[in-house]
């Protein structure tokens, strides 16, 4: 009945894996409460890590939406090497609503709107969080033509040629992925302040698959620089690019001279945005998608999340600059919204321009999507337990570089380097405790202009292993391992 795994002890954390008990199908997003207000969530791929001695209980509690709760000892999680089956929460309509009228999702969202205020408050509360970035590069084609380069020799020019064709098959071949990571506290005066205070952070990248669009350009210019003369120095120009005086074949030239450093500002405006918009602050979507004017709405079920009845409804644009479907899952209880999901709907995309004829450059946000969960709090308020958002976008760009020779001859060799394809860019933020503050608490709060991140080539189990993090994919266990 059950499929089993191994259960991964080492030291004191414990990787297990949630499954449904029908068909052992994983579960994923499930909350594994640790604490009253503290815990994580299953991953995609419905596994989850504890780290034993950060528990505050002997116990831990499983709920997922359409899941019965389970709540095991921790002994029996410390014993036996499991998959944790849960039992589907039977929905039986007619035995909740003794007439035969179905629920109207219009009137429901009516009052999710009017209890925004009492169920979400975003003002002064420290959030502990841990933050995975993961970056999808898709090269569809690429090609480099070198187009003049007539004091170049015939053998160094074949050459030349041979090696950028060489660059691009293995970048397309490529598979390009990078993750950053990191934990800290995310503190809200109110909506318009937030500071946020990073305790750690990684970065596990590829430094020989770094293909961004800027790296690629550089890469294309050291192979042709190589088969010029190496004794000169040269200008780079491009149509809307600078030109730099003293270009030249030199290693220390092409060293990537940032510090590992992430700038706190950046990090804490990514953030900081992701729980604005879960708490409906604002001109949010999240909000937005609460407006009749621009939406329909359809109830389709009613489910159990946690042991409270939840109704579920779909909701897809009712006019063009609606852009948004998906579902909503409101409390019975008090009506708040405790998961969102959504996606674009059909061909609908975000911004998208089309200079392909003056600057060469095509760009459509075609990828939209996410999931927020929420929890109540101790003030039965909801605050965001799990986000995640991904962004995803098709590009084309064609650019032809010159690179002229700083001498009286001033030779120029002139190339092109056109490049399509899609990237994504996944953001998830665990939200692992929530605390009340008061604004001395908030005040004295110090946000650190730069947070150094150490730089993995591999993945490496260890370097989180006793913090509440989102327990990894099988694509980032995988990384720099070979396979």
């Amino acid at each position: 009945m059950f499929l089993f795994i191994s259960m991964c002890i080492n030291s004191q954390n414990i990787t297990a894996k949630l499954v449904d008990k029908n068909n052992g199908n994983p579960i994923p997003y499930a909350t594994i409460k640790t604490g009253e207000f503290s815990g994580v969530i299953s991953n995609e791929e419905g596994y989850f890590s504890l780290n034993l001695e950060g528990l505050q209980t002997k116990t831990i509690t499983i709920s997922c939406m359409g899941y019965q709760n389970k709540t095991l000892h921790i002994k029996t999680l410390k014993t036996f090497n499991f998959v944790i089956p849960l039992e589907a929460a039977i929905n039986q309509l007619n035995e909740v609503y003794i007439s035969n009228k179905r629920p109207n999702a219009d009137s429901i969202i009516a009052k999710v709107k009017a209890k925004l205020d009492e169920n979400y408050d975003i003002n002064l509360n420290t959030y502990n969080i841990f933050y995975r970035g993961t970056d999808y590069i898709n090269f569809k084609s690429l090609d480099f033509e070198i187009e003049k380069a007539s004091h170049v020799k015939s053998k160094n020019l074949k050459q030349a040629n041979k090696s950028l064709d060489s660059l691009s098959k293995h970048i397309i071949s490529s598979n390009i992925i990078h993750f950053s990571d990191f934990k800290g506290e995310l503190s809200s005066l109110d909506k318009d302040s937030i500071k946020l205070v990073v305790n750690k952070a990684t970065k596990l990248i590829d430094h020989k698959n770094d293909f961004s669009i800027e790296a690629v350009q550089e890469k294309a210019q050291t192979l042709v620089l190589k088969y010029l003369d190496t004794t000169k120095t040269y200008k780079v120009k491009t149509g809307w690019f600078k030109i730099e005086d003293s270009l030249a074949l030199k290693d220390e030239d092409f060293k990537d001279d940032k510090e590992n450093e992430y700038e706190v500002s950046y990090l804490k405006s990514t953030t900081g945005s992701l729980l604005l918009k879960s708490m409906f602050v604002g001109n949010s979507f999240l909000k937005t998608i609460l407006d009749p004017k621009l939406y329909d709405y359809t109830f389709e079920d009613v489910g159990y999340n946690n042991d409270d009845l939840t109704y579920i409804i779909s909701y897809k644009p009712r006019k063009g600059k609606a852009k948004f479907t998906g579902k909503l899952f409101i409390s019975d209880e008090n009506y708040a919204i405790n998961k969102v999901d959504y996606k674009y709907y059909g061909s609908r995309h975000g911004e998208k321009f089309n200079l392909k004829l003056i600057l060469g450059i095509k760009f459509i946000e075609n990828v939209s999507e996410g999931t927020y969960i929420y929890e109540k709090n101790s003030d039965n308020k909801y605050q965001p337990k799990y986000i995640k958002r991904i962004k995803g976008n098709y590009f084309y760009v064609n650019r032809d570089l010159k690179l002229i020779e700083n001498s009286r001859e001033k030779n120029k060799v002139g190339f092109s380097i056109k490049i399509e394809g899609d990237n994504r860019h996944k953001e998830e933020i665990l939200f692992t405790s929530v605390k009340a503050i008061s604004l001395e608490d908030f005040a004295l709060i110090k946000q650190e202009k730069v947070a150094p991140f150490t730089i993995l080539k591999a993945f490496e189990k260890t370097i989180w292993q006793n913090e509440e993090t989102l327990e990894p994919l099988e694509e980032m266990k995988r990384f720099g391992s070979g396979e």
